[in-house]
């Protein structure tokens, strides 16, 4: 059938049409092409594997359950070599093999963050690593400090101020995008950010609002 005709008569709502294999809450509904087939032609609807298998494709909020993160650090991770090289676009959507995902948990499990970091030492994260461990730092606390920055992960504090300001500014545009009638400050709230941090981080959003 024609797009509009779908749009107007709304067949995957029907009862008995193949439920979406999208993750939960997902925007973009997606369907496994062999159950839409079997349901259009009458025949049995073919199961999905129950058992999870390494070619698996999964979506960010599928990879943030393998990383038992939140799928927000995902958007942080994704950049990353270990996941952008793997990146598979299924109806404009980011997913990943299980296999890549798992690998890229595995690997950042090694490199866990050093208790303080030694006088007169670099930068400890490697850089392509930096913005989902401050993600991670943001998750469990809004209002996490830059001196925490750098006592966890051994960055220069110049650099934990940064990537603080980035990321928090980057949530909040993300926020605003998805509920469209919050203002700035409301972001912010919602977003747990605690007056101290708030003005540069408002600043900072407003700046990825305003650029093209």
């Amino acid at each position: 059938m024609t797009w509009a005709r779908f749009c107007r008569v709304k067949p995957h709502f029907v009862d008995g049409f193949p439920a979406p294999v999208s993750s939960e809450d997902a925007r973009v509904l997606l369907w496994d092409q062999e159950q839409v087939v079997a349901y259009r032609d009458g025949v049995p609807v073919p199961a999905i594997p129950a058992v999870d298998d390494d070619q698996d494709l999964l979506d960010r909020r599928e990879a943030a359950v393998v990383l038992d993160v939140k799928p927000r650090s995902v958007d942080s991770y994704k950049n990353d070599p270990g996941l952008a090289d793997h990146v598979v676009v299924v109806g404009g959507v980011d997913h990943w093999p299980r296999w890549a995902v798992r690998a890229y948990g595995a690997a950042r499990g090694t490199m866990s963050g050093p208790s303080g970091r030694p006088k007169g030492s670099g930068d400890m994260v490697p850089r392509d690593l930096l913005p989902g461990r401050i993600a991670e730092l943001l998750d469990e606390n809004p209002a996490v400090t830059a001196a925490h920055v750098v006592d966890v992960l051994g960055v220069a504090m110049p650099t934990a101020q940064k990537r603080l300001q980035q990321e928090r500014a980057g949530r909040i545009v993300a926020l605003m995008r998805a509920e469209p009638d919050l203002d700035l400050v409301q972001a912010a709230e919602r977003l747990g950010y605690s007056p101290a941090v708030r003005r540069v981080a408002l600043k900072a959003a407003q700046e990825l609002l305003d650029t093209p």
